[in-house]
């Protein structure tokens, strides 16, 4: 069974010569460009094969007179002798496009559609070398609205214990628990501690428990480095290596020049919950629903699901947290390209959400809202509070920022 991305569309009407589509493993790129661009012609060469991968960096220009275009390359970070060739060819093209007028060329557009899951080892040998010439794409595991549209009966809970990896939803003689523990141990401790050089690899998996542990709270470098045993200037950049692998995201905070009074210190979420869940320690999904993480875990998922839209659709916006020092919050806040800020609270039970609830005091001053807060839930139906203030549940919410 495929389940259909949102990101497809974007995918499909790109006019570069070469896409690059980034993601963790096992997120579904592969799947995602087979699903349409097979039928368009493409080929495929995939360089977890150690011996296309020897082959590609010996001798790029033979190893690519081998395939028709367009082709599609998978796990080429592993490839970096590649990237000087690719850019060599596409710019030859361009010139024969340009000059010639060759139909044959202009029309196919996409030439080269490339796959990285290593962002760490994709940033030493792509971005010089492609500049100007590539479109990026960002892709992670699949979306809330993703998987109730193509399987409605899924269940909230189901999602938040499993996450989004697309294998888990398509082949149900999975344990989720197998699955990501093979995970952890062949992508998180192996392809990222190698990449970025990591030598402590038992302080290194202490250090994504006690993360994970922490999902959507404030960052205090210094408590996890007085808890793991290791020195915050190395928790710092463990961190920065998890944030560019897309396994976690810092949410700033939202700073002007207005308001001297917010709190800068970033909260760090995962951008997958079974991910978190699994580090966490959680095997079964039912007493995870009965634990005091439920509610940080919830609104994990909720950042997740806003993150994941903005990068689907390439949309050019903004999230930040806004807090002030006198206690005043909002989970999350969203600047559009078009200047409108929408602010979002999270609640996990309808119960919880309070029958006056209204914007701070400090945020109205700063912004001067012209939209409803938006208090985002597990469950329940969409419906207005008040005049400013809308109640949503997580099902819904791919819906209302589409139409932001």
């Amino acid at each position: 069974m495929f389940i259909p991305r949102d990101m497809a569309h974007e995918l499909e009407k790109s006019p570069a010569w070469i896409q690059v589509l980034l993601g963790p493993r096992q997120c579904g790129k592969s799947t995602l460009l087979a699903s349409f661009l097979h039928e368009k012609g493409f080929q495929e060469a995939n360089f977890d094969d150690l011996q296309l991968r020897r082959w590609a960096n010996q001798d790029p220009a033979l190893f690519l007179q081998q395939f028709e275009l367009p082709l599609i390359l998978d796990e080429v970070q592993y490839v970096p002798h590649l990237f000087p060739e690719l850019k060599k060819q596409v710019d030859a093209l361009k010139r024969t496009a340009v000059f010639q007028s060759v139909p044959s060329v202009e029309n196919k557009r996409v030439l080269f559609c490339l796959t990285g899951s290593n962002q760490i080892l994709m940033d030493k040998n792509i971005k010089e070398s492609l500049a100007g010439r590539a479109s990026y794409y960002y892709l992670n595991t699949l979306t809330v609205h993703e998987i109730v549209s193509a399987l409605p009966e899924t269940h909230i809970k189901t999602i938040l214990f499993k996450g989004g990896w697309p294998e888990l939803y398509t082949n149900h003689r999975l344990s989720t628990v197998t699955y990501l523990n093979d995970y952890i141990r062949s992508y998180v401790e192996k392809d990222i501690v190698i990449s970025a050089g990591i030598q402590k690899l038992t302080e290194f998996h202490t250090i994504l428990g006690l993360l994970a542990a922490r999902t959507g709270q404030l960052v205090n470098y210094s408590d996890i480095a007085k808890d793991s045993g290791v020195r915050s200037v190395t928790l710092k950049e463990w961190v920065g290596f998890l944030e560019r692998a897309d396994l976690v995201y810092l949410l700033r905070s939202y700073s002007s020049n207005l308001n001297q009074r917010l709190i800068k210190t970033p909260k760090l979420y995962f951008l997958d919950t079974g991910l978190a869940t699994r580090l966490q320690g959680w095997s079964d999904g039912i007493p995870l629903w009965n634990s005091p993480q439920i509610g940080a875990l919830f609104e994990t998922l909720v950042l997740a699901e806003m993150v994941k839209f903005i990068r689907n659709y390439r949309k050019d916006w903004r999230l930040f947290l806004w807090r002030t020092k006198e206690g005043e919050e909002i989970d999350f806040i969203l600047q559009t390209s078009q200047g409108v800020t929408h602010a979002f609270e999270v609640k996990l039970s309808i119960q919880a959400v309070p029958s006056q609830i209204s914007y701070p005091t400090a945020y109205r001053k700063e912004f001067s809202p012209s939209v409803p807060l938006v208090i985002v839930t597990f469950g329940g139906r969409r419906w207005r509070l008040s005049n400013e203030c809308l109640v949503l549940p997580i099902v819904e919410l791919h819906d209302y920022l589409m139409g932001v």
